[in-house]
């Protein structure tokens, strides 16, 4: 078993400058997860929003100021990073450059020490610490070395390396070690977009293959959607929500978690619904939601009517020939067209001015077309209205059932 377990974890920078300016915010704030055996957890979200504070913290190199960090049935609060059978792969690789590759892979296992038994001169079982015979090393660094195919490099130093094959001899420093938990800090940023989604799949097979606890921390939502069996989606220090990456997909729990996941990211529009479905966008362009659809939000919350904020994904959005109720019409300002799909990017508010940014009225398509739209010219799109979410724009929160 090698579970992780944070019970109301806090982190609390008390530094100089932040004393200055009033009273500390923290880091990581009230951060609670039980992390099962053999699960793949990938921490998400923007620079700063503590999740490599998070991963630091249950590796050891940062202290908690508050709450319990449990590793299996141990309280690891006060447990030295090497004591706690962990092993962290780094954003940077953190080679030895003088070392080979084989050599940076051996010499963790060369400083440590393992239980083994021995007998006394009167025949009894005696527990001592022994350090690991070179056999036992070369066979650990040769197992290791053959899952990740760089039985070619072992002679080789880190700079006659690749960026992915420095990331394999990091990946294989651990490897070797056979931890409880594998802690990994972004360690495909350094990668560029081909070699990167090559990696990922590489690791996901890793962590099949070992059957061991990975906890991953990335900025990439692309990264958590395809690795994770949790995601963990991170903000200002507060966890935002935690759940299977379809989950996340498909019910976000507010408006930040909906616009972080998803490529490209979700469209939002201020609004206002009433009790019978009909939903009045900003530029006065409505949409009218069937009794069906309607029954998947909560009507409590809607009452006599609500001030919204809107949400559907691109890829929710089809280009129609004739409106209906559940259509938008829209003018063309940018056209991607990519092969497989075209992203159109356009406006609902015909005639106002090019919104390069998202803005209230700009809505983005994610779609596969004969023949690409005009720029300029003017465009239905069709709302799928099991698709669409409905946040109340006071709180951003999702008012689904």
């Amino acid at each position: 078993m090698s579970t992780v377990t944070l019970k109301h974890v806090y982190k609390i920078y008390d530094n100089a400058d932040k004393k200055a300016a009033g009273e500390p915010k923290p880091a990581v704030s009230d951060f609670c997860m039980e992390i099962q055996d053999k699960e793949f957890i990938v921490f998400v979200g923007p620079s700063g929003c503590g999740k490599s504070t998070t991963l630091r913290m249950i590796a050891g190199l940062e202290e908690i100021s508050d709450g319990e960090i449990w590793i299996d049935d141990t309280l690891v609060n006060d447990v030295a990073p090497k004591d706690r059978d962990i092993a962290m792969v780094f954003q940077n690789y953190a080679l030895y450059p003088h070392m080979t590759v084989y050599d940076n892979m051996a010499f963790g296992l060369k400083l440590r020490k393992i239980p083994d038994v021995k007998r006394d001169k009167d025949g009894n079982e005696v527990t001592y610490m022994r350090k690991y015979t070179k056999a036992e090393i070369d066979e650990k660094v040769q197992h290791a070395a053959k899952i990740l195919a760089i039985e070619d490099y072992l002679k080789r130093k880190p700079k006659a390396l690749s960026g992915g094959q420095r990331q394999r001899v990091a990946l294989g420093r651990t490897i070797v070690r056979n931890p409880k938990v594998f802690l990994l800090d972004e360690p495909l940023s350094n990668l560029d977009a081909k070699l990167r989604a090559t990696m990922r799949s590489e690791i996901i097979k890793l962590h099949d293959q070992l059957g061991a606890t990975f906890i991953y921390v990335t900025h990439d939502q692309v990264e958590a959607m395809t690795m994770g069996t949790r995601i963990v989606v991170m903000r200002d220090g507060f966890v935002q929500q935690i759940g299977a990456p379809q989950d996340l997909y498909d019910y976000p729990i507010n408006t930040f978690v909906a616009g972080f996941i998803g490529t490209p990211q979700m469209n939002f529009f201020d609004g206002r619904i009433t009790p019978d479905g009909k939903i009045t966008f900003a530029n006065n362009q409505t949409i009218k939601l069937s009794k069906e659809a309607l029954a998947n939000f909560d009507e409590n919350k809607i009452g006599n009517g609500l001030d919204i904020i809107m949400g559907i994904r691109p890829g929710d959005l089809k280009v129609l020939d004739a409106e209906n109720d559940m259509s938008v019409t829209a003018r063309v300002e940018v056209i991607e067209a990519l092969g497989n799909e075209t992203i159109i990017y356009a406006d609902l508010d015909k005639n106002a001015e090019v919104h390069l940014e998202k803005g209230p009225t700009s809505i983005v398509a994610s779609a596969k077309l004969k023949k690409n739209p005009a720029r300029k010219s003017e465009i239905i799109f069709g709302l799928d209205e099991e698709a669409i979410h409905i946040f109340d724009k006071e709180t951003e929160t999702s008012i689904r059932k």
